[in-house]
């Protein structure tokens, strides 16, 4: 009896000693800023800033009717980041592609297919823009200055008193310091003649990301732009970005990141439109999270904008199981089914990155146990390093048996090398298939996400920031998918140009919708209990990716040649 009495008592110690270590373990790492997939590689990987990605040589021939932009010059108001002191990151989770519901919380049932046929819209007896180029049409490229005439064209989009025009000697400095400058290396300054298109006044921005519309009373965050430290952006210029355009095709590929980009675009564009009649989506669709494919024309230039939803840019399939239901699929050595509508492009935008995460990619139902410890917790618990390394292949058995190659579906991949093996996939895709001096080829890097105290589906907010990071180590931050990225960048023998936007959204905790991404009834308390902190509100962040694409655009000419 005292045997037992002992055996008992002893049995009694060492279970309370593994649950005290248990739930110590939870408290010590559960608010870790962890990327989710990546945590256990990163030790693996140099941690290393943005290199300068120089330009493609190729030559651009000059746009027909060029009209003037406008480049910003500090303004007697204009403060920067770097003004301040003090670390203001306040515990700030900074994840990378990775933080909100994928593509704002789409159901796993959405439409993803896209219409196949061909659509002709009659407008004035004009041909569709995204018809393929004839062979006397292209792009080229021109390594010398380009010079920007002026017939007293203002820019429809903005004003034109926070800067000068490109015309001049001064527009001939202007490019001199665009060519030799790190457009990814800056900070973010106030302009009080941001944002360029004012809040309400697009009808383009979808629910999700209509922050003002659904309630948000601060502005501040709308009054940044993007400054690098060697030069000044031109300011975007709708009309000028069209003609350029004219006779084109822009495509933006990839996740709803992408599509919060795009929604940017046609934004800026139609504040640039005398006639905004002249715009439209050729099947009359409006945006939703819910469609994958829209493309905007516009009559007076003969181009058009265009969005194609691709979550990974590879293949996503089906599997049946041994029980009879279906599992997802990721084919990793196959390209995406959308790449037939990617030929016919003639700039083309790419990302991925959202979606590469086992609780994304997996998408398996949360097994009894998981389910329980998460409502306890409140918390992913495969986040906490003990969980995620011992049980969660046992708790999500559907982690397993999801990438595929060729034939062959492994039971476990590691998801940095799918990511890896992906990005490569894509990359012999664009060797094959785009002509580089025909086509232009950008790849916009990740964009930074900010939770405090979860993750998108576990508790994370980012409501209340109303003013970006001051300092800390969160501006440093640099995902090991980037570095993949860059990487694959250089194996290719196709130019791509790196939009590496990854630093300058470090900065913009205050950008994000939070609470704001749906809009409720007059007297409804706001839910605080799901916040989206990694798209963005519009106007805003994605407004200085396209600001970007068009200082690209104002060096290499795009044109009929």
């Amino acid at each position: 009896m005292a045997n037992s009495s002992s055996f008992n008592h002893c049995h009694t110690v060492i279970t309370s000693l593994f649950l005290f270590s248990f739930l110590l373990t939870i408290f010590l790492f559960n608010k870790r800023a962890l990327e989710p997939t990546l945590y256990f590689y990163r030790d693996f990987f140099p941690q290393t800033t943005a290199s300068h990605i120089s330009l493609p040589d190729f030559t651009l021939t000059d746009s027909e009717e060029p009209l003037d932009s406008v480049t910003h010059q500090p303004i007697s108001q204009n403060e920067t980041i770097e003004s301040k002191t003090g670390d203001d990151s306040r515990n700030m989770v900074v994840s990378t592609e990775n933080g909100n519901d994928p593509d704002g919380g789409v159901e796993s049932g959405e439409d993803l297919s896209y219409n196949s046929t061909n659509v002709e819209v009659a407008s004035e007896n004009e041909k569709d823009p995204g018809g393929d180029l004839g062979s006397g049409e292209g792009l080229s490229y021109n390594s010398t200055n380009v010079e920007v005439s002026s017939e007293n064209d203002k820019d429809q989009g903005g004003s034109l008193e926070s800067g000068g025009d490109l015309s001049g000697n001064g527009g001939d400095i202007l490019m001199e310091s665009l060519k030799s400058c790190d457009l990814y290396k800056g900070t973010w300054v106030k302009d009080e003649e941001y944002p360029i298109y004012k809040a309400g006044s697009c009808p383009y921005v979808d629910e999700a990301f209509d922050c003002q519309g659904n309630g948000r009373k601060d502005s501040d965050y709308l009054k940044w732009r993007w400054k690098p430290n060697d030069c000044d952006l031109p300011r975007f210029n709708g009309t000028d970005f069209l003609t350029r355009m004219r006779g084109k095709r822009l495509m933006l590929v990839g996740d709803s990141m992408n599509r919060n980009q795009f929604e940017s675009m046609l934004c800026l564009l139609h504040e640039g439109l005398p006639d905004k009649s002249k715009m439209f989506e050729i099947h009359g669709r409006r945006i939703t999270k819910g469609r994958g494919y829209y493309v905007f024309k516009f009559v007076d230039y003969k181009c058009s904008v265009e969005f194609v939803r691709s979550h990974f840019l590879v293949k996503e399939g089906v599997r049946i199981n041994s029980q009879g239901s279906s599992n997802p699929t990721l084919s990793i050595d196959v390209i995406d089914k959308t790449a037939g509508r990617w030929k016919r492009a003639d700039i083309l935008v790419f990302n991925t990155g959202h979606w590469w995460t086992h609780g994304k990619t997996a998408r398996g139902k949360i097994p009894f146990l998981n389910l329980i410890l998460r409502q306890v917790l409140n918390k992913k618990i495969w986040k906490i390093p003990f969980v995620n390394l011992i049980l969660y292949p046992v708790l999500n058995e559907k982690w397993k048996n999801y990438y595929k190659e060729g034939d062959y579906l492994y039971p476990k991949f590691d998801a940095v090398e799918a990511y890896r093996r992906a990005l490569r996939t894509w990359g012999k895709w664009i060797d094959k298939n785009v002509n580089p001096k025909k086509q232009l080829v950008f790849y916009r890097g990740y964009s930074s996400a900010h939770f405090r105290g979860g993750d998108w589906d576990s508790g994370g907010t980012c409501n209340g920031e109303t003013e970006p990071v001051l300092s800390g180590s969160i501006l440093n931050n640099y995902p090991v998918k980037m570095k993949i990225v860059e990487e694959v960048i250089q194996e290719m023998k196709n130019p791509v140009i790196l939009l590496n936007v990854t630093s300058l959204t470090n900065f913009r905790k205050d950008g994000h919708p939070s609470i704001y991404g749906k809009n409720v009834s007059a007297g409804v308390k706001v839910s605080t209990r799901r916040q989206d902190c990694s798209h963005w509100c519009l106007p805003g962040v994605p407004d200085a990716w396209n600001e970007l694409i068009y200082a690209t655009l104002v060096q290499h000419r795009v044109s009929k040649s």
